[in-house]
């Protein structure tokens, strides 16, 4: 069951500390004497802190045998005493200070010896690894992401309710822009609406902003630029933003008509789009726990080969999605890892006729002990709309 209502800014403090607790007993397990966290996924799912990517060492240290500690430059402490699991005394501050080595920190948090195997972050700045080493000669270091990857992966149900959250906030700006003016904007400035409309939904920022117009929504990852949208095509719309750390993805694809039945959509882009939504359905039917990752890709591409369209369909069929936009698990051939509950994935199958147009159609689904769970509630039907 979920603790968190529409207005919570996020996960509480006495949720930290269990993860703290399940991160180093995993760490104990897998025989690793220290998990050695920088600015990233990993520090934030377990604390909290969204630290700055700064050139100075933050490093959280989950060892095996001492209670959790961060290692902090001294002009962020007060940004790191602030985050839920840090500020509840979760998790010892040790500061440094300018003149300082901050490897001598970490040293004095672990004392490792030779031959012990220590953790560090997937994403943990080389400079910091190689100074690690050089601290911990002779230790073993491997990726964090073996320990506390699986942890992380499996959302529980305020994870869960804050991706609803931000999913339905990404439902309503995506449907305010297709009511709203469109034809003789560009896309440039459609781009900075949707910018807007995501933190006025209730997103703490905006994350991405994909909006291809015409021939240009055949480019699954199109950047906006200064091109027109006119009356007579279609406007591909893949958006998304951040919610108390949890994130949104949505794709629509609209046709736009100026208000000229005329200009509406011809029956090729009717036919993609009515595919597109057949395999989207084929997917989340799919889902279910203990499915392979890549069963459920195959779900939806069969729909889509099945019409001749196989080559047209490029990309994966999914990705994880929580803290990070993409994280695991990757719906895609060769991921034979069953499905678990509480793993949240995007559900998004294109179509994409070069020089012509495209159509994608995404949603956030989660696995549930009765198949998905889908978070986005936004219309799969085709939109077609006067953009005027």
């Amino acid at each position: 069951m979920s603790h968190i209502d529409p207005g919570s800014s996020g996960i509480g403090p006495d949720r930290f500390r269990e993860r703290l607790a399940r991160a180093r007993d995993a760490a104990e397990a897998a025989g690793v004497q220290a998990l050695l966290l920088g600015v990233g996924p990993e520090l934030e799912w377990l604390t909290g802190y969204q630290a700055k990517p700064l050139e100075r060492l933050t490093l959280l240290v989950v060892a095996a045998d001492a209670d959790p500690a961060i290692v902090v430059p001294r002009l962020e402490v007060a940004a790191a005493e602030a985050a839920p699991a840090i500020g509840a005394g979760h998790v010892r501050v040790v500061p440094w200070q300018e003149t300082d080595d901050p490897m001598d920190a970490v040293w004095e948090l672990l004392r490792a010896e030779p031959g012990a195997r220590l953790a560090v972050s997937d994403t943990l700045r080389a400079s910091f690894v190689l100074g690690l080493q050089g601290t911990f000669p002779g230790a073993a270091f491997e990726l964090a992401g073996g320990v506390v990857g699986m942890l992380r992966r499996v959302k529980d149900a305020d994870e869960v309710a804050l991706l609803r959250l931000a999913a339905h906030a990404a439902d309503r700006a995506v449907l305010g822009l297709a009511a709203g003016r469109l034809v003789g904007r560009t896309e440039a400035d459609i781009a900075a609406e949707v910018r807007t409309r995501l933190v006025d939904e209730g997103h703490d920022s905006a994350s991405f902003w994909i909006v291809a117009s015409g021939p240009r929504s055949a480019s699954p990852h199109h950047e906006p630029d200064d091109r027109v949208v006119r009356a007579g095509e279609p406007l591909l719309l893949d958006i998304g933003g951040r919610r108390a750390g949890y994130s949104s993805d949505i794709t629509r694809t609209l046709w736009i008509t100026g208000g000229d039945d005329a200009l509406g959509p011809d029956a090729t882009f009717r036919t993609i789009h009515e595919l597109v939504r057949a395999a989207n359905a084929a997917g989340r039917d799919a889902v279910r726990p203990g499915v392979a990752a890549q069963d459920v890709d195959r779900a939806a591409r069969d729909v889509i080969e099945a019409a001749g369209h196989g080559p047209d369909f490029f990309h994966r069929l999914g990705h994880g999605i929580g803290l990070e936009g993409h994280e695991d698990p990757y719906l895609v051939a060769g991921n034979e890892a069953p499905l678990l509950v509480g793993d949240a994935f995007s559900i998004e199958p294109g179509v994409y006729l070069e020089g012509r147009y495209g159509v994608r159609i995404e949603d956030i689904v989660v696995c549930a002990e009765d198949g998905a769970d889908v978070l986005n509630e936004a219309t799969r039907e085709l939109l077609v709309v006067s953009g005027v």
